[in-house]
């Protein structure tokens, strides 16, 4: 199931890479095959303690297995090793991390960015948040109490005051609590979720920005899951209505490690106005000395940062351009089109309950029993037993409020529910939904 031919690919561009150094004396470094060779294998050994994240039945976590473009493209960066600090380090891989970035803009309507690639969606988040408390100073950050946790995480690492929205049963921020909280004038920034990474649901982007005529604050968007998206043909009207609108916020966070194919870690931050790269500015000459051209490092806060992320996402970007009505795109159609199948045959099942409609990926449900305690025991029991049979998935544990909008049958005697969750991200899920199926259902039993 690994395919080797990979390896065929590395090896021919390999031999394009070295032309270029061609002029140099001869050069090549020595090491212990035989000793290498047994490490490696032992590596190889060890690596088998994995779940199958590569595999359709590994539908838990949102672990996506990188295109093989990419992983080809990022191993072949590594023999060069490139630093995008600073042209020095990387002059070619800082040209494809610009490139990138212009790409990852269009895809919201912004022709020129500031942005630049980060290690994942947390720094982006950072970086994003750090520049919303210089612009408002003194100001809360509020975001979605399903929003990522380390939202509150950043905040308190910046000395930013944080305050948690609450949410409807269907996952979203709820607009009238985020107005509340305007209302209070101290607010600075909101930070909107685009595919929160639990339940998978889209905030309403549009009825927050229709906020800001009333409010004076900043809109950051966390779309490191669901980003992509906005490609998609077969989004839900109400989703496409708050995508369409993405082009308008303050600053936006997607993760091309997640949708975009990419290996971790390989986050994005993108800033609508270039002129909040002033609060990057600092001086290291010992570092800019090769080019008056900005260097990536002059915009960041990071300093080394592998270029072997940019040469991989540039790579894929050729190959499957991020644009809508392609091949990429209709990859995310595949992933909706499996989430809203598996979604379906719940409904027709007698042992699982269906929770919220799935507005992208991701598919929440319980396992019917008697009280909330017993749903969760049951929960726990299928998911191990799913295992078993190489069904890997994953566990949420939610509030209440929201499981009993599904289950008002169900007896309410804990604070929280474990449900199960599955994230259909790969396109190849659409065809493995009756036998994911097939397989929860044995795991029931």
């Amino acid at each position: 199931m690994i395919n080797k031919q990979e390896l065929e690919l590395l090896r021919d561009a390999l031999t394009t890479l070295e032309e270029g150094v061609s002029e140099l004396p001869r050069f090549t470094p020595t090491f212990d095959t035989e000793r290498a060779a047994d490490v490696l294998g032992e590596v190889a050994t060890r690596m088998q303690d994995n779940y199958p994240y590569f595999h359709p039945q590994y539908a838990g976590q949102m672990l996506k297995p990188p295109h093989p473009i990419a992983r080809v493209a990022y191993a072949l960066a590594l023999w060069i090793n490139p630093n995008n600090h600073a042209l020095d380090g990387g002059r070619a891989s800082s040209a494809m991390e610009k490139e990138c970035i212009i790409d990852l803009g269009r895809m919201f309507g912004w022709e020129q960015p500031l942005g630049h690639l980060t290690g994942g969606g947390t720094m982006a988040n950072l970086e994003a948040l750090w520049v919303a408390g210089r612009l408002s100073p003194g100001k809360r950050v509020i975001a979605s109490e399903q929003a990522h946790y380390t939202h509150s995480r950043i905040t308190e690492v910046l000395g930013i005051a944080f305050a948690p929205v609450a949410v409807t049963t269907n996952g979203r921020m709820d607009v009238a609590a985020v107005e509340g909280l305007l209302a209070e004038g101290d607010v600075g920034t909101v930070v909107v979720t685009i595919g929160n990474t639990g339940l998978g649901s889209v905030d309403p982007l549009a009825d927050i920005l229709a906020l800001r005529d009333r409010y004076d604050f900043r809109i950051h968007v966390d779309a490191a899951y669901g980003g992509y998206f906005g490609l998609a043909a077969e989004l839900d009207t109400e989703q496409r209505r708050h995508f369409d609108r993405l082009g308008e916020v303050d600053s936006i966070v997607i993760d091309p490690h997640k949708h975009g194919l990419q290996p971790y870690g390989c986050g994005c931050v993108l800033f609508r106005d270039p002129s909040v790269g002033t609060f990057y500015k600092h001086d290291s000459p010992y570092t800019y000395f090769s080019s008056g051209d900005m260097h990536l490092g002059e915009i960041t806060l990071e300093c080394s940062r592998p270029g072997a992320s940019a040469v991989a996402l540039w790579a894929t970007h050729k190959l499957l351009p991020p644009v809508r009505g392609g091949e990429f795109s209709e990859g995310l159609d595949g992933c909706l089109r499996a989430a809203r199948a598996l979604w379906r045959e719940l409904h027709k099942s007698s042992t699982f309950t269906p929770l919220m409609q799935p507005e992208l990926d991701i598919v929440v449900y319980a396992v019917n029993a008697e009280s909330t305690s017993a749903t969760s025991r049951r929960a726990r029991d299928v998911f191990e037993a799913a295992a078993e049979r190489e069904l890997h998935l994953a566990l949420i544990e939610l509030p209440t409020e929201i499981f009993a909008a599904y289950a008002p049958d169900v007896e309410v005697d804990t604070e929280s529910v474990a449900c199960l969750r599955s994230v259909l991200m790969k396109p190849e899920h659409e065809e493995w939904v009756e036998r994911i199926t097939a397989l929860l259902e044995a795991s029931a039993q």
